[in-house]
């Protein structure tokens, strides 16, 4: 009799398998080399304001200057922040205005308390002209509970610049939060760069605190992948109808704001700083200018997890405009771009290899910037992935009625 044959096991479902795992890995490949060429350079941290010449060629006049700063329960990095605004080396004229949100640990009295206790300066050795010898005045103010159809930060700074307009109607708003620390020359040098260029919004990233291991792990990738979204690049070229801003520092035309309706037209945003550069761009061609921040800090601590995870999580859907199918394509985009690669390069892919550093490689600037280890670099799909599962718990907290909280506060729509 003949011996029965052996049967050889096929292999077409395996290659099948590695064949998927494969195509994938050099869709994501592609689309990273997109993103590194294609994307407006988002990855890299060199868009910042001109440093001050030296020496100076400045202006005869300086305008005027509003600085806005809404508050809500901020005593906590006031003594931080408040100072460094009181003691702006600006030779021009300029108010502070605290507007305080309905605090209950005693902001308001905190700020006139810093305020009284703030040493004026001295003149320069060579003359007034190294900065004003008293520090600049403050008024605080409260504007009461905000009326419908606003939230609560727009609401204060409608009410700053209220206040800020029936005393000297500046020429330039400063717009910046309670938490934001500025350098000396940081209003003389925002001011300088509108004048010089003729911008009507101009705006720094805060340079966010970075102490704790889950700041070091989440913060960094917190900007880059809003640099990614709004490279930079894209965001200051007049031809170009990307608009972006960041909320801690935006310096302002007076008129510009007037001309865009701004704060009104922007009432319900809860991304207020991107809205309010679309208003800008959108009003007259109105000219912008975004990039990363010299010696404007943020002084406010996420020291776990589950604070950053809220930061994050009240205004990731509210940035999907509350849309199901960008939520499912934005999931799915992030998976392709940073799970992918791991996967694929662990399973022996050179493909998945090769996306994973060049991902890695477009953090490593960014890194840089925020003074942390390299070794970081190859961390990021595990970044992104909590930044999924954020966003995730950000339409489910959307869609269980409780939108974006904040201190308190509740907001379910954010008409963009």
């Amino acid at each position: 009799m003949p011996r029965a044959s052996r049967r050889v096991p096929c292999p077409c479902g395996r290659l099948r398998r590695v064949s998927a795992l494969t195509w994938t890995a050099l869709v994501s490949l592609g689309a990273w080399l997109w993103l590194l060429l294609c994307q407006g350079f988002f990855w890299r941290t060199d868009v910042r304001l001109p440093p001050r010449p030296r020496p100076p060629r400045e202006p005869e006049s300086w305008p005027s200057v509003a600085v806005v700063v809404p508050a809500r329960d901020e005593a906590r990095v006031l003594p931080l922040s408040l100072p460094t605004l009181l003691a702006q080396d600006y030779p021009g004229h300029a108010e502070v205005f605290l507007v305080d949100d309905g605090s209950t640990d005693g902001t308001g009295a905190l700020a006139r308390r810093l305020a009284e206790s703030h040493p004026d300066r001295p003149d320069g050795p060579d003359g007034p002209e190294h900065g004003p010898p008293h520090a600049l005045p403050l008024t605080v103010d409260t504007p009461g509970d905000p009326e419908p159809g606003w939230t609560g930060k727009l609401w204060a700074v409608r009410h700053g610049i209220a206040l800020a307009r029936a005393r000297s109607d500046p020429a330039f708003l400063l717009l910046t939060d309670a938490d934001i620390a500025h350098g000396p020359d940081s209003l003389r040098r925002l001011v300088s760069a509108a004048l010089t260029h003729r911008l009507d919004l101009v705006s720094q990233m805060a340079r966010l605190r970075v102490h704790s291991p889950w700041e070091r792990l989440i913060v960094p990738a917190f900007v880059y992948f809003f640099a990614q979204l709004y490279p930079f690049r894209r965001v200051n070229s007049p031809d170009s109808r990307t608009a972006a801003a960041a909320g801690g520092c935006v310096l302002l035309r007076t008129e510009t704001a007037i001309r865009a309706r701004v704060p009104e037209s922007i009432r319900h945003a809860v991304i207020d700083d991107v809205t309010l550069a679309r208003a800008v761009k959108r009003a007259g061609g109105g000219r912008i200018w975004l990039g990363l921040a010299d010696g404007v800090e943020s002084v406010r601590p996420y020291e776990g997890l589950s604070e950053l995870w809220r930061m994050v999580a009240r205004s990731a859907y509210a940035q999907l405009r509350h849309n199901p199918a960008l939520l499912l394509g934005t999931v799915a985009g992030l998976v392709l771009l940073y799970a992918v690669p791991p996967v694929a390069a662990l399973s022996g892919s050179l493909a998945g290899a090769a996306a994973w550093a060049v991902m890695a490689g477009t953090y490593v600037p960014m890194l840089r910037y925020y003074r942390q280890p390299l070794l970081l670099a190859p961390t990021l799909p595990f970044t992104a992935a909590l930044y999924a599962l954020m966003t995730l718990d950000s339409a489910w907290q959307h869609y269980q009625g409780r939108g974006a909280a904040w201190k308190g506060r509740t907001y379910t729509k954010d008409a963009r």
